[in-house]
Parts: structure tokens; C-alpha cells; sequence
């Protein structure tokens, strides 16, 4: 049984065997890139060395013999699609490279025809990836990762502008276009572009180095090939631009340069901050640096050491070689047809018949994209979308110093800009955390100084700036022409500016050029649009700062503190023998004196029974209740409250007292010394809800802000000048004239200085201020805020408001109680309801303790007991019962609180003894009568 077992598993295997293709004995890839160049020269010998280990290694490709073919494309791209055609004839299955970005854009048409997948370790170019090239794997980081990382230095040290300075090639112009997107991600940009061709010498680089020196912009990001970078900073020392100022950012060309044999002395690229892919330490990577060391020496020593382009050029052929094993393993047989549509033209040398298409090219594409392990870079894998790049893209941030060069910090698309080793770990989410996070370790910048450069100066190319003021025809002590003024124009706005730039530390040369005809003030608005549009390069004068503004320009600090206030006329109101009632309306003086007799009757009733200062004669009563009552105006009451409730009372009216006393005190005192508006315009709440004309300066913005701000009808504004607010003001709106005026704060300020019958009304309604404004994202404004602020803190910024803008003649008069209103009811009702609410519960207590005195007296005694405790020999026996209890009650409330308490206790002993009497006796006569202890009034 176990050897008829044995016999099928043979026949199956034999069966296996036949239906399986067998492995190729050899398969040959191809390799295009510039032998003579720092590039090539490092990843010529890692291709080599990458086959080797590969066919010593039987795990890989299973007996099968990877061949290597090598074509030196010259640094060229005609010669490299010639040697690109060779390789293809030789029916090779992939090709690893081309080095440069513009060869690999035209191979990559080779390679989409013939099928053969084209991995390259150092063409960078972003548009490489598009659909375009389909066939086309970067084993290696483009420039758009690169890109970001230099946008996210600039960033971080707070520049806003670059000057990149590239080759004109497609590699040049596709990381340059990586730039620009990315720095305007971070809200900076390219301010100009430096572009040289291809071979430049040093004469024409140092051109083009020229040119930008006379520009703004002092970071430069150079993006250039190592073969030929270094002759730009030999070009830059000599025009010393590597000192103190400069900022020098490039790409992974100059750490590839560094790390090979062939760089030049350090002394030229001192204080340049440059990036290097990222490739962890292992085992792996510094045994083949060291096999590469020993390699390279014995053909060239003076290229003895890998940079980081032959790390990669040495995982793309492990890549490719994965890549083959894979399909290989799958079934995959290696085959190659001609292609109808190429062949040779008649007399052609160029056998262009003998290229052949390779079946297969979609599946070997597939199983190379697929590869995934850890090679000397870190872990190669491939991303699956239409990118088809390494994932995980990382940098070292490096800074050249001295002999070498230090590792200030690293960069991924994860943690961006860190001080510590990004993770390999795949998968990662690609985000950018707060700038707080990102961070580096000290710069040393050319000139070997610590401290970030400012990055900016003013551009050196004989231009002054083009500044923009306006002609003002009235108040020019704020700004205006001035034939006598060197500069023709003069005034605070125009020494304040000055004196700013005074002390910025390098020079600006201005030229200062009128804005408007002369006739009348010029519309703000339009200057601040001219600098917007390039034909002004700034604005200096009195011009606010106003949403709608700093949306097309960039303002300094404020250099004065400005806000929309109302103006108004006011008139003197002349006293007469009646003044002293007008604090208080007619009801409010009604009130009050029904008031004062409610409580004076109240606090009577309380004390009447306790009190003998509250006890008389009718007549003397109604005396007392009239002067307790408006004696406690003036607190001058002589009589005294002796009751508990009486207390309460006059505690809670001496309060209202006091209210009302210090409001009339103020009220009266307004009334009599301030000036009164001659409009019901108090405020901004009153301006609107109006239907008078308001006036607004020519050219200022108070008219668009009343308009699509407030809400104020077109029709109601009326455009004057300054020299026209105070007769348009004094004819008012019934002549022709205008109810208030909406101006700025300043310009206020010096109107009412020496127009003292006019007043502001309501607070200021817009908090904004004066500034100078700029094109956008020009760094002056940025220096010229900080030197604002220098002038505010040592007082140079008030010594020069003081020098242009001295006060007028008009005593400063607070006008915060313009047009005071009288004191109504409205605003004591609550003080009245209080001591009303008092007075009623004191009633309410005071009664309800009478009527349980009265009923404990009177209860239970009959008719007979009415006429003992009232005893009255002109009563009448024939009274009605109830006249009489009326009377009765009246009598027992008037009675002093002593003699009740007597009665009550005298009527409860009798009545006690008639009980007592009645129950032993019946007596049939007259009553016995009882002396009253009441004595009447």
C-alpha cells in the first residue's frame, strides 16, 4: 500500500514537472546612467555589487542567472534614448535608472511601447508619476516630498519669500514647480526665479547670481545637479554672497557631493543647510559600504565613498530582481515579439526591426510593485496607487560647518520637521502637526553666526520705491504737497515714516508721489487699490485700516489710534427761577409728593397707639402727618418711631429718600452747567433710527461703512469737506445743513479744537487705526511695525504728534452728559415698589394684631358688655348693633397700647365673675355697673 502510495506522488510530480515551465538559466536587466558623474560613479559600482549578491544568493532567483547590461547616457537625452534602444535590442526585462529626469521622460516612451518596466533610483522630477508613464517605478523620493521639507524650513524660521535658483531642465523646472505649491501651502512663495541652462559656466552662473542678489529675497534654494552645483557657490563667494544675510538652502544634490570622493574644499559652502534621504543604520548598509569602499578604490580612489544615490540604485536592482523571482515562481514565462509598427526604413542602419515588445511586461510590472522587504535603505515597498513611489518618504536636515557636516534634524511626512529618527514603520498617516512641534537643532548660518537672518533686505537694483501720498487740501498737518520739503510732501504722516525707516538697518530709498488733483481730499480707497495693483510699491499718509483693505494689501502697526465718531452742534440753555424742577418730570414730582403723605400716614398709623408724639388732637394729628412727611426729604424728622414696624417703615423710605436726593443733586447739576444738543442725536442709536442727513469727509471710508454696515440709506449722506462741517452743522437740517457728522477720531480731535460750539456724542464705534500699507507679503511692512513700535516706546512717535498736531484754543469739555435727560418715573419705580410693598405689609401686620385684640375684648360679652366698656350716657338704646361695633372699634383702636391691654384684662375678669354669679343665682335686675378704664381722648 505505502509503495503504490510513493509510485502516484512520483507521476504527480513528473506531471507537475512537464505542465511547469522551467526556470530561465538567465535573464538580463539593463542599467542607463552617466558613468562620469557623482551620481553614477556611486551607483555604477552598487548596481554591480547589488547582481553579485543577488546571484550568490540561492533564495532569490532559484538558479537562474541575473545578467547586468550598463549604458553610459552622458548626461544626455539623445544619447541616452540611443542607449536605451540598445539595451532594448538586447531583449532585456527591466531597466534600472536613468539617473536624470529629463532622459527618463523621453526612455519612459520606450519603455510604455516595449512593455519593459523602467526603476530608477534618481530621477526625482514629480511629473514622472503621472498616468503618462505608466511603466515608470521610482525606487527612490521625489521632489515633491523633497520640496515640502524645504518648505517646512522656511517656514519654520519665518520666511515668506525665496529666491529658488535651478537648472532649466525638467528636473529643475519640476522641483521648482514642487516649491511653489508647497510654500504656498504654508502661506509663502517664490519671489523669483533664477533659472540657468544646462553646462552654464561660471561666468554665466555668476549672472544669474547677480540678478538675484537685486531682488528682496535673501533665502535662496538652489535645486541644481552635484556635478555642477558647486561651481554656483564658487560663483557666490566671489560675489560674496556666502557672508552674513544670506540664507542658503539646497537640495540632496550637495549632500550627495559631500559624501562622494570628488567634493571640493568646504570652504565654499559654509553655513548652507542641505537634505539627504533618510536610510537607517544597519548591519546591512555598513557591510556594503564597506564592499563599495573597497570596490571603488581598486578602479578609482578618488571615489571611494556611496552616497545615497547607491544605496537606492543597489535596493532597485534587489527590487527588480524580487520583482522577477516573483513572476517566475508564478508560471511566468519570459518572452519577446516583434512589433508590427516598428520597422526599418529603406537604407536604415539603425535596425530598429531587431526591438521587440515583451508579452509579459504587464505581469513582471505588477510582481516588481508588489515587492516588500528591508533592504540597506530601509523597507522598500511600493506605494499601490498611481504613484508608484517608496512610501515613507524621510530626510536628514543637514548643516555644512567647519570640516564637515551635522545633522541639525530629520523630516517626514509624518512628524515633518523633529529632532528624532522618523519611524519605517508603513502605513503611516500623512500629517502635519502644529509648527509648536516642529523643531531643529541650532543653525550655524553663513558668516558662522547662530542667529536666523532675517531673510529679507531692501533689493539693491537701483530702484527706489514708488510711495504713494495723498494731496490733501485741508488739515495738510497730517499730509500733504510742500514745494519747500525736500522731498515735496510733509506733515506727521511723513515724518513718522521717516523716522521708522530711520531705523531699519539698511537703507530705502523712496520717492514719494502725489495721489489726487488738488481740488479736494483724494478717495483713499483708490490709493490703497493702486498699491494692490503694482503701480504704487506703498501708501503713506492718514489712511485707516479697514477690513476691506487689508484683504488687497498689508498694513503696518497702527502708528495712530482712530474710530468713527458723530459730531453734533450744541447750544447753551440759560437758566430761570423754575430750573430747580426740571430733574424731575411732572408725574415724576407727583409721585413723589404722594409718596411722602402715604408714608407719613403710615408710620402715623404705626405709632399712633405706642407713640405720644403721634397722639392729640385731630388737628395736631393731621400737623404731624404732614411734617413727618416731608421732613424726611431733608432728614430732619424730630419725632421718633418707637414701634418695630414703624422702624421697618422709615428705614426703607430713608433709603428711597436718599436715592432720590442724590439723583436730583446730579440731575440739577447737569442740567445747569452743560450745553444741550441742538438734534435728538445722542448716539449711534439715535443717528439711525433718524431720517436727517449725516456728513461724511470727502474720500474717507465712513461712507461705505454708514452703508453697508449701518444699514444708512444713500440718499441721507452728504459728502463735505472739512472747511464745510461747521456751517453745514450750524444751518442744520432744516437749512440745508446736516444733523451730525461721522468722521474719524483724529480728524475730529483737530476740528473741535478750534470749533468749541461743537460736541461729540455716544462713544466711538469703530476701533481701528492709521497704518502704512504695502503690497502683499512685502517683509517692509514687517520691519516697519517693529520700528513703529520702537518709535511709541522711546516717545519719538508722541513728540512728533505734538510737533504737527498741537491743540487748538478750545478748553478739553467732557461731553459725556451732552444732552441729559430728565429724571422720570422709569427709573425709580422700583425704589417706590419696595417701600409701597413696606408700607402695605406693615399695615397688614399692624391691623391684623388690632383685630385680635379687638375680638378677644369684645368676644363672648353681648350687648350689655358693650355698654359697660363703652360707657356713654348720650348713646342711644335704639342705635343699631352694627353702628355701634363700628364705634366701638374705632374707639378701641384709638385707645393708647396700655390702656388696651387694661381693658382686655378687665373684660376677661368680669366676664369670669358674671359666669361665676350666674351659676349660683339668677339675679333679675339692673346690671351692676362697672367704672371704665378708657378715658377718651
Amino acid at each position: 500500500m505505502a509503495l503504490h502510495l510513493l509510485l502516484r506522488v512520483l507521476c504527480l510530480c513528473s506531471a507537475l514537472a512537464v505542465a511547469l515551465p522551467a526556470r530561465p538559466p538567465s535573464v538580463t536587466i539593463g542599467a542607463l546612467f552617466t558613468f562620469d558623474s557623482v551620481i553614477g560613479s556611486s551607483a555604477a559600482t552598487a548596481i554591480q555589487l547589488a547582481v553579485d549578491d543577488i546571484n550568490r544568493d540561492p533564495t532569490v532567483l532559484r538558479g537562474t542567472n541575473l545578467s547586468l547590461l550598463m549604458q553610459d547616457t552622458m548626461c544626455s537625452g539623445f544619447v541616452g534614448t540611443i542607449q536605451a534602444l540598445e539595451l532594448m535590442e538586447k531583449q532585456v526585462v527591466a531597466v534600472v535608472g536613468p539617473q536624470s529626469s529629463g532622459i527618463a521622460h523621453v526612455i519612459s516612451h520606450v519603455v510604455n511601447e516595449l512593455r519593459v518596466p523602467l526603476v530608477s533610483f534618481a530621477a526625482t522630477d514629480p511629473s514622472l508619476t503621472s498616468s503618462q508613464y505608466p511603466f515608470f517605478v521610482r525606487a527612490a523620493h521625489d521632489d515633491a516630498f523633497q520640496m515640502a521639507a524645504v518648505a517646512d524650513i522656511v517656514a519654520h524660521f519665518g520666511w515668506r519669500e525665496v529666491t529658488a535658483v535651478y537648472v532649466d531642465n525638467d528636473y529643475g523646472r519640476g522641483g521648482v514647480d514642487a516649491l511653489g505649491d508647497a510654500l504656498e501651502a504654508l502661506r509663502s512663495r517664490i519671489s523669483y526665479k533664477a533659472a540657468f541652462p544646462p553646462g552654464a559656466d561660471r561666468a554665466a552662473l555668476a549672472d544669474v547670481l547677480v540678478r538675484a542678489n537685486m531682488m528682496e529675497s535673501r533665502v535662496l534654494v538652489v535645486h541644481v545637479s552635484p556635478d555642477t552645483g558647486l561651481d554656483l557657490f564658487a560663483a557666490a563667494q566671489t560675489l560674496n554672497m556666502m557672508g552674513s544675510g544670506y540664507v542658503w538652502i539646497a537640495t540632496e544634490w550637495l549632500a550627495a557631493a559631500i559624501d562622494s570622493s570628488s567634493s571640493p574644499m568646504m570652504g565654499l559652502i559654509q553655513g548652507v543647510v542641505t537634505l539627504r534621504q533618510y536610510t537607517p543604520e544597519s548591519d546591512a548598509k555598513r557591510s556594503l559600504e564597506r564592499r563599495f569602499a573597497a570596490a571603488a578604490a581598486s578602479r578609482s580612489p578618488s571615489s571611494s565613498t556611496m552616497n545615497a544615490y547607491g544605496l537606492f540604485a543597489y535596493d532597485s536592482v534587489w527590487a527588480v530582481a524580487r520583482g522577477i523571482d516573483a513572476f517566475l515562481g508564478d508560471g511566468g514565462n519570459i518572452s519577446f515579439s516583434p512589433d508590427p509598427r516598428i520597422r526599418d526604413a529603406n537604407g536604415s542602419a539603425l535596425r530598429l526591426s531587431t526591438l521587440r515588445v515583451m508579452d509579459q511586461g504587464d505581469q513582471l510590472l505588477r510582481k516588481v510593485m508588489l515587492a516588500n522587504f528591508t533592504g540597506v535603505t530601509g523597507r522598500v515597498q511600493f506605494d499601490a496607487g498611481a504613484g508608484r513611489d517608496l512610501v515613507g518618504p524621510a530626510y536628514e536636515v543637514l548643516n555644512v560647518g567647519g570640516t564637515g557636516v551635522r545633522r541639525v534634524g530629520y523630516w517626514s511626512n509624518t512628524t515633518r520637521l523633529s529632532v528624532s529618527a522618523p519611524s519605517t514603520a508603513i502605513g503611516a498617516t500623512n500629517g502635519t502637526p502644529p509648527s509648536s512641534q516642529q523643531k531643529l537643532y541650532s543653525v550655524i548660518w553663513p558668516g558662522d553666526t547662530t542667529a536666523p537672518p532675517r531673510g529679507w533686505v531692501f533689493p539693491n537694483n537701483g530702484r527706489p520705491l514708488r510711495i504713494g501720498v495723498p494731496y490733501r487740501t485741508t488739515y495738510k498737518q497730517f499730509v500733504s504737497k510742500d514745494a519747500s520739503a525736500p522731498d515735496g510732501v510733509s506733515g506727521y504722516c511723513v515724518d513718522v515714516f521717516k523716522a521708522a525707516v530711520a531705523l531699519l538697518p539698511y537703507p530705502v530709498p523712496a520717492s514719494f508721489v502725489l495721489f489726487g488733483d488738488g481740488v479736494k481730499n483724494p478717495s483713499y480707497g483708490e490709493l490703497v487699490q493702486q498699491v494692490a495693483n503694482g503701480f504704487f510699491d506703498a501708501a503713506v499718509g492718514d489712511i485707516s485700516i479697514v477690513t476691506n483693505r487689508t484683504r488687497v494689501v498689508d498694513f503696518t502697526q497702527p502708528y495712530v489710534e482712530s474710530g468713527l465718531v458723530i459730531v453734533s452742534a450744541v447750544k447753551e440753555t440759560s437758566s430761570n427761577e423754575w430750573a430747580f424742577l426740571k430733574p424731575f418730570t411732572p408725574g415724576m414730582w407727583a409721585i413723589i409728593g404722594a409718596f411722602f403723605l402715604f408714608v407719613g400716614a403710615v408710620v402715623w398709623i404705626l405709632e399712633h397707639r405706642f407713640n405720644p408724639e403721634f397722639r392729640g388732637s385731630p388737628r395736631k394729628q393731621i400737623v404731624t402727618i404732614f411734617w413727618f412727611s416731608f421732613s424726611t426729604m431733608f432728614f430732619a424728622h424730630r419725632e421718633n418711631t418707637v414701634s418695630t414696624l414703624g422702624r421697618f417703615v422709615l428705614i426703607i423710605w430713608l433709603f428711597v429718600v436718599l436715592i432720590i436726593n442724590s439723583s436730583y443733586t446730579a440731575s440739577l447739576t447737569s442740567i445747569l452747567t452743560v450745553q444741550q444738543l441742538s438734534t435728538g442725536i445722542q448716539g449711534l442709536d439715535g443717528l439711525l433710527s433718524s431720517n436727517q442727513p449725516i456728513g461724511f469727509q470727502v474720500g474717507s471710508f465712513a461712507r461705505s461703512y454708514m452703508m453697508e454696515e449701518l444699514g444708512v440709506p444713500a440718499s441721507r449722506l452728504r459728502e463735505l469737506a472739512i472747511t464745510d462741517y461747521a456751517d453745514s452743522l450750524q444751518r442744520g437740517p432744516g437749512n440745508g445743513g446736516v444733523a451730525a457728522i461721522v468722521d474719524e477720531l483724529p480728524y475730529v480731535e483737530l476740528f473741535l479744537s478750534t470749533n468749541c460750539q461743537f460736541r461729540t456724542v455716544g462713544q466711538e464705534f469703530t476701533k481701528s487705526g492709521w497704518g502704512f500699507a504695502f503690497q502683499r507679503d512685502s517683509p517692509l511692512a514687517v520691519d516697519l511695525s517693529t520700528a513703529i513700535l520702537t518709535l511709541s516706546e522711546t516717545g519719538d512717535l508722541q513728540r512728533i504728534h505734538d510737533k504737527w498736531l498741537n491743540p487748538g484754543t478750545c478748553s478739553s469739555q467732557s461731553t459725556d452728559a451732552v444732552g441729559a435727560d430728565r429724571l422720570n418715573l422709569n427709573s425709580f419705580w422700583g425704589l417706590f415698589l419696595i417701600s409701597g410693598v413696606a408700607c402695605f405689609i406693615a399695615l397688614i401686620i399692624y391691623f391684623a394684631r388690632i383685630l385680635c385684640q379687638f375680638c378677644k375684648y369684645h368676644g363672648g360679652g353681648g350687648g350689655s358688655s358693650d355698654e359697660a366698656a363703652f360707657p356713654d350716657p348720650e348713646r342711644s338704646l335704639r342705635r343699631p348693633a352694627r353702628l355701634s361695633s363700628i364705634r366701638d372699634l374705632m374707639s378701641f383702636v384709638d385707645m393708647k397700647e396700655a390702656e388696651a391691654k387694661r381693658a382686655i384684662r378687665s373684660r376677661s375678669g368680669d366676664r369670669r365673675l358674671d359666669r361665676s354669679i350666674g351659676g349660683s343665682s339668677t339675679s333679675e335686675g339692673p346690671s351692676l355697673s362697672r367704672p371704665s378704664s378708657m378715658s377718651p381722648v
